[in-house]
């Protein structure tokens, strides 16, 4: 049985932006970030996800986002990388595509959203593993920081999503 070329084509767009996504994921790996506070970093792969909910819909975006993830969990981030990435994958994707089903906010909105979520994620799994809610007293340095990066995220992925806006994937 072979595929039609529209299936075939979205396919190799999917392949492609797993690709892209894993590259960022692995320049923001050795990329010597450290603005003095543990955990956060720019997420610069999530411009990748964003733009895929958009541009393709929730199942390729989330299909994209899992692939990038447990790649690179393999290949730069170990097992607890991994799972602290799918966590806050997780929640900041249920999130964002709630927000986004309300068409009452924009791609900046919706992305500063998922950062922010991120980062409540990947805390939900550290108190589980470490049994301790006292975590939480992090969250509001995290709050900030996913607040901010979201919102360059954000802008970026509104950048890319205007100049793709005429075409037809």
């Amino acid at each position: 049985m072979t595929q039609s070329p529209t299936k075939t084509k979205r396919i190799a767009y999917i392949a492609l932006m797993v690709a892209l996504a894993l590259i960022f994921s692995y320049v923001e790996a050795i990329i010597p970030y450290n603005p003095g506070i543990p955990g956060v970093k720019l997420g610069i792969a999530n411009i990748v996800t964003l733009v895929a909910l958009y541009k393709f819909g929730w199942k390729d975006a989330a299909a994209i986002s899992v692939l990038r993830i447990v790649i690179a969990g393999l290949l730069f981030n170990g097992l607890f990388g991994m799972l602290y990435a799918l966590a806050g994958a997780l929640v900041s994707f249920v999130g964002m595509l709630g927000l986004k089903k309300t068409n009452l906010f924009s791609v900046v909105g919706v992305s500063m959203a998922g950062g922010v979520l991120h980062n409540f994620g990947q805390l939900l799994v550290a108190a589980a593993l470490i049994e301790d809610l006292r975590i939480f007293i992090y969250f509001p340095v995290l709050l900030f920081s996913g607040i901010v990066c979201g919102i360059a995220i954000g802008v970026a992925a509104t950048l890319i999503l205007k100049s793709l806006r005429n075409y037809r994937i």
